[in-house]
């Protein structure tokens, strides 16, 4: 990451005054509940030491002007908050919706200069957006609110702006682990307003580190296997009359099964006892964690990317028989541990990143062979972070 002191060189350079206040937010890793989100489940993430900052200052226009490293720079007006479709997918989209998110509870907007800089790499499963929401949304509460908002409004306030104004659906995991940090257990049981508790548990003396391995697949035109996995669910839920998984009893649904086989086919089927199974694990992983019995973890963990391998079948994406870096990369690593640790593909899988929990005395070693078969720097050691958005220095 920049210095802050290259950072404020930067900012007055830029700006002509020199920057009063500096933010940071985090990205997150999902340590553990594959796709149960959008069945209304559980999901247990952290924080991570891969950090977004903004400097910020007052100006004298009627408007924020955003400079962000390795983006164009842009500008919003503080009186254009309706989303604007040509925006799809840039900066300016998030900016813009994080300011409407502050207006439409109760901030009196004036001028601000930003300089943004994210190591929260963008495309790695680690929530680069998120951040990057969460980040403005903290600057803007501390300048317009006094910093009234808690995080869990910050990241609300992101995920409407990533939603209705960056264009990408989301649900809401992503941006109140970016605003937490630390480790929580997310409940997805009311989507608007999900439940969480931290988990306290101090990852540094488990002797093993968090490990994102960068697998080198091309996200491009997989929309379409993204989207088979919630839209089959979706059709196990309707058959049960129901709005999620969430709502359907287990053994309801295991007796419902040659029907539910014949209707809608194996693949779905097996999906849904995925999502059943994999909010176990997750309890399984947060009481692990909460009684300090780490092999417990490692094994919910484990169990948790080998059924999202064969149950919930989001690794091999379909029509990629030659392609499958997320398979080999997942394979590699569960070979070279050799019952260690733990492996499984990380976020909403087909392409992307896999996560590793790599023993402590086994990690140089294992880097050095993941990045020699897939590429150089594949392989990202993260840390879990305490703290998720605030305030660097400045009035706090």
């Amino acid at each position: 990451m920049d210095s802050i002191e290259t950072m404020r060189a930067f900012f007055l350079q830029k700006y002509g005054r020199p920057a009063e206040r500096a933010f940071s937010s985090c990205g997150r890793v999902e340590l553990i509940g594959n796709h149960t989100d959008h069945q209304r489940g559980l999901v247990l993430a952290a924080g991570v030491d891969l950090s977004a900052v903004a400097l910020a200052a007052p100006n004298d226009l009627h408007e924020i002007r955003l400079c962000s490293e390795g983006f164009s720079d842009c500008s919003v007006a503080l009186n254009a908050l309706s989303p604007d479709p040509s925006e799809y997918g840039t900066t300016a989209a998030l900016l813009r919706g994080v300011l409407y998110g502050l207006v439409e509870r109760g901030a009196n907007p004036f001028g601000l200069d930003l300089y943004v800089v994210s190591h929260v790499l963008s495309g790695s499963g680690l929530s680069s957006s998120a951040a990057i929401e969460v980040l403005l949304a903290g600057v803007l509460n501390a300048y317009y609110l006094d910093g009234a908002l808690d995080r869990i409004a910050l990241a609300k306030i992101g995920q409407h702006a990533e939603n209705v104004y960056f264009g990408k659906p989301s649900g809401l995991m992503d941006q109140m682990a970016c605003a937490l940090g630390g480790i929580s257990l997310f409940d997805f049981a009311d989507p608007a307003s999900p439940e969480y508790k931290r988990v306290p548990f101090e990852f540094s003396k488990s002797g093993h580190a968090i490990v994102v391995i960068d697998t080198g697949a091309d996200h491009a035109d997989l929309t379409d296997c993204y989207a088979a996995i919630p839209r089959e669910l979706a059709e196990i839920d309707a058959f049960f009359g129901a709005s999620a998984l969430r709502d359907v009893s287990e053994a309801d649904f295991y007796a419902a099964l040659p029907v539910l086989r014949r209707l809608f086919g194996d693949r779905a089927v097996l999906r849904a006892m995925h999502i059943f199974d994999e909010n176990k694990r997750v309890r399984e992983a947060e009481n692990a964690l909460r009684s300090n019995d780490f092999p417990a973890f490692l094994r919910a963990l484990n169990a948790s990317g080998d059924s999202s391998f064969t149950m919930l079948q989001n690794v091999i994406a379909e029509g990629r028989e030659k392609a499958q870096a997320v398979a080999f990369t997942v394979c590699r690593a569960k070979k070279l541990l050799n019952g260690r640790g733990a492996v499984r593909v990380h976020g909403g899988g087909f392409a992307g990143t896999v996560l590793a929990i790599v023993p402590d005395d086994a990690l140089d070693a294992f880097i050095a062979e993941m990045d020699r078969v897939l590429t150089p720097g594949a392989c990202r050691t993260l840390h879990v972070r305490s703290r998720g958005v605030y305030e660097l220095y400045g009035h706090e």
